[in-house]
């Protein structure tokens, strides 16, 4: 391969038609013709000084000749040859799908060798203000943030690997601006509410021991869609949660539960126990909530969900999101008294101070039960003396 050019090394002409144009090389290929890039000015001072910064821009840079492929055509081989093994199967397909609904709409024709960082940033507001296919209820065709969020995650990854492979000079996906973490609200089943929502769920035959468990046990959707009879140890009502389901085209996958934390053992209560073994005594199928239309297979997804709906519907209660089943469960189990660092591991969080972040609305009324009875504590003793 040729040497590096040397620093400064360029040349500036005027075209035929009076423009100005500045050429510097900036790598080689494999047979060791040079690489170009062109600056373009009215004047040759213009040119000069665009030479100039762009001549800084490659100081030390060897690029090879893949670096005329296109963004998308570097995504697919970015993809397919150095994450394919790397991550599990649902990230693989959560990439694959955002490369394909939100960047090559965009920018997937371009030479990943000029993509900018205003070309990324055109094309993160472009997707928050209309990247959905299908109207959303309440946002319309507005992407969420999170997946923003996610679009950038994923992008700066494979840019960053284009330039260890030397097929751009910096990351384009630096200096951008993502909208910041909006989560969803909790919305969380008070008592009443709770009483009224299992009041109409006991009703259900199919549906309720799914909802008995998944509310007193807190478990993710995916997790407890995945579960299977060898994670349930009848005799000490155990429950193993080491996997999650999670829906692709045509169906479901699984793997690995969302964190190493994630992947626990814990004790059922004795109600939630004694439901599984009695549910277990009819079982026909591998998984503890198998796909009710195909009971070989798990639990789609979207089916406890949709369920969820109506139920809420026929109770009279507003809707809310599954994973707020999760928040209601963890909710009553802090005021009922559960520890936090019990509760962390019941819910496979990664330490008992996330859960208290997370719960900041149950635990800023708990430290006020707190201060009353260490302060009537103190009062107690002062009067004794």
């Amino acid at each position: 391969m040729a040497n590096r050019r040397p620093a400064g090394d360029g040349m500036v002409r005027q075209k035929k038609r009076g423009q100005w144009e500045g050429r510097i090389t900036v790598g080689h290929k494999s047979d060791g013709k040079p690489i170009f890039r062109y600056v373009y000015g009215k004047t040759q001072k213009e040119t000069l000084e665009k030479l100039h910064q762009r001549i800084e821009d490659y100081r030390g840079v060897e690029l090879t000749e893949d670096s005329k492929m296109t963004l998308g055509e570097w995504l697919d081989r970015w993809l397919n040859e150095y994450m394919i093994f790397t991550i599990r199967e649902s990230t693989w397909d959560s990439y694959a799908s955002m490369i394909r609904m939100h960047v090559r709409p965009y920018l997937g024709d371009k030479p990943v060798a000029f993509i900018t960082t205003a070309d990324v940033q055109r094309m993160y507001n472009k997707i928050k203000k209309s990247g959905r296919r299908e109207a959303h209820p309440l946002r319309g065709y507005e992407l969420a943030d999170s997946t923003v969020r996610s679009v950038h995650m994923m992008l700066h990854e494979a840019m960053d690997a284009a330039v260890r492979e030397r097929l751009i000079v910096k990351n384009p996906t630096d200096g951008t601006t993502i909208p910041k973490n909006n989560y969803a609200p909790k919305q969380i089943l008070t008592e009443a509410q709770l009483e009224k929502f299992m009041s109409i769920v006991m009703q259900d035959e199919v549906w309720r021991d799914f909802f008995y468990t998944e509310l007193t046990t807190g478990l993710r959707l995916g997790e407890i869609c995945g579960l299977r009879w060898s994670d349930f140890d009848e005799a000490t009502g155990r429950l193993k949660i080491s996997r999650t389901v999670k829906k692709k085209k045509g169906g479901v996958t699984w793997g690995d539960t969302k964190t190493e934390t994630g992947m626990r053992n814990i004790l059922l209560p004795p109600s939630t126990a004694e439901i599984l073994r009695e549910r277990k005594k009819t079982a026909m199928s591998e998984w503890i909530f198998p796909n009710i239309y195909r009971p070989e297979e798990a639990m789609h997804p979207e089916y406890p969900y949709n369920r969820m709906k109506t139920l809420l519907k026929q109770a009279g209660l507003p809707l809310i999101r599954f994973h707020d089943l999760r928040h209601t469960f963890a909710t009553h189990a802090l005021t009922g008294g559960v520890d936090a660092k019990t509760l962390s591991r019941i819910l496979g969080h990664t330490n008992a101070s996330f859960t208290l972040d997370t719960y900041t609305h149950v635990t800023t009324d708990m430290q006020k039960r707190a201060s009353g009875i260490v302060g009537g504590f103190m009062e107690d003793l002062i009067i004794k003396e």
